[in-house]
């Protein structure tokens, strides 16, 4: 059988096998069940604070905090569901919007995707924002309605100098004859507020609402759940779900983390052929998640970061036993004139390190050296193969893969 012939009907073959999944989205965090499980008291308080709405009245603006996956979005997606179905129901128009700030992140695309929801042709760039505003303004002012605006990582815009957003959508109201619009803010900073300027803060004047995170005991109900919709029934060993849970359970309870795992778990056991899901196929999933994770992360790094680890990986290859800020300092110099890069300042390198270390991709320790002060002992966290395999997409930095420190002397 040659090699043409062997591939003939390779997905027919594929789709032929009995499938461990009926339903996949629904081990996707943006997927949102009829139910949620464990957050029936933050869904009450959340209720009764919109629940003017229903009575023609205008509702408090609301700020979410909550560490990664603890169910923010996905419990205020579904109470604004609920209430516009309420609404229907009691004939009272009721309109809700979400916007992800991390991927809308200026005034000018807040407000045109805010007018474009409701009816108004707006160019994606374009006009002056003042003009975006109005015809926002105006087109939602047409008629008798509550509307809520859902500003998920609402953060990112305060980071981007984008507060003025947010005075702008809790002033409006006061320009508005008919309408009443509200906001629910979500973040991850429980600091948030100490950023946004005093008049934002007094306009805003929001309530809080705190999401602790799930335990592994509540994060195993939430992917019993899930799994009875995605799963064909019989195909995950007894064991599975509990450990998804306890591994996600030590990041701060990430529902998240936990969905992705049982569902990357199902995948390696489909890949594999097999009927049964088993506890070796959730370790593989563990693995392949951390890994997927740290590589885009290293993806994502300014340049300067990444030859400042190329450096710290040379040294490590070499074998040099105790790996210091001044050493990485000398091989990272002579690594940015062989790409014609500019040197940044050792004091500067020294704070990339620190956040190097905060994402986990090194692990650095002050040591003392007596009289010779201190200094920074350092450590890759990363196999040195899934940076090459980054620097190598990087066509500026692409040659320095091919470069290694000889056993004796340096670069």
């Amino acid at each position: 059988m040659d090699f043409k012939t062997s591939l003939n009907n390779i997905f027919e073959s594929l789709l032929t096998k009995e499938p461990l999944f009926k339903n996949k989205d629904a081990l996707r965090h943006t997927y949102t069940p009829d139910e949620l499980p464990h957050r029936e008291r933050e869904i009450r308080q959340l209720a009764s604070i919109i629940v003017p709405a229903l009575k023609g009245q205008t509702p408090s603006n609301i700020l979410i905090y909550g560490k990664s996956g603890t169910g923010k979005t996905i419990v205020s997606k579904f109470l604004c569901q609920e209430l516009e179905k309420t609404g229907r129901n009691l004939g009272m128009p009721i309109s809700t919007v979400y916007l992800n700030c991390e991927v809308t992140d200026t005034q000018y695309r807040i407000l045109a995707n805010l007018a474009k929801h409701f009816g108004q042709n707006v160019p994606f760039t374009g006009w002056p924002t003042d003009k975006v505003y109005h015809a926002f303004k105006d087109e939602v002012d047409r008629k008798k309605q509550s509307i809520l605006i859902i500003l998920d990582e609402i953060d990112k815009l305060v980071g981007k100098k984008g507060d003025n957003i947010i005075y702008n959508l809790t002033r409006i109201n006061s320009e508005l004859s008919n309408a009443k619009v509200s906001i629910i803010g979500i973040s991850n900073d429980l600091k948030f507020k100490d950023f946004l300027d005093s008049r934002v803060l007094s306009s805003l004047s929001a309530e809080d609402v705190v999401f602790r995170p799930y335990n592994a005991k509540e994060l195993e109900d939430i992917l019993n759940q899930r799994a009875e919709l995605a799963f064909v029934e019989g195909v995950c060993d007894e064991y599975v779900i509990p450990l998804c849970a306890a591994l996600a359970a030590r990041e701060h309870g990430d529902a998240r983390k936990a969905l992705d795992l049982l569902r990357v778990s199902g995948e390696v056991a489909e890949r594999e052929g097999v009927e049964l899901i088993t506890e070796e196929h959730v370790r593989l999933a563990n693995e392949k998640i951390e890994r997927d994770t740290t590589m885009e992360a290293i993806r994502t790094l300014p340049t300067q970061s990444k030859v400042l680890l190329y450096a710290t990986v040379l040294l490590e290859e070499r074998g040099t036993k105790m790996i210091t800020t001044g050493e990485v300092y000398d091989i990272y110099k002579r690594l940015c004139k062989s790409v014609s890069l500019d040197v940044l300042t050792q004091r500067r390198i020294s704070d990339l390190i620190s956040e190097l270390d905060t994402l986990g991709i090194l692990s650095s320790k002050v040591v003392s050296k007596g009289r010779y002060g201190r200094t920074k002992e350092i450590r890759i966290e990363v196999l040195p193969a899934g940076i090459r395999t980054v620097l190598t997409e990087d066509m500026r930095l692409r040659k320095l893969t091919d470069i290694r420190l000889p056993q004796t002397q340096l670069l």
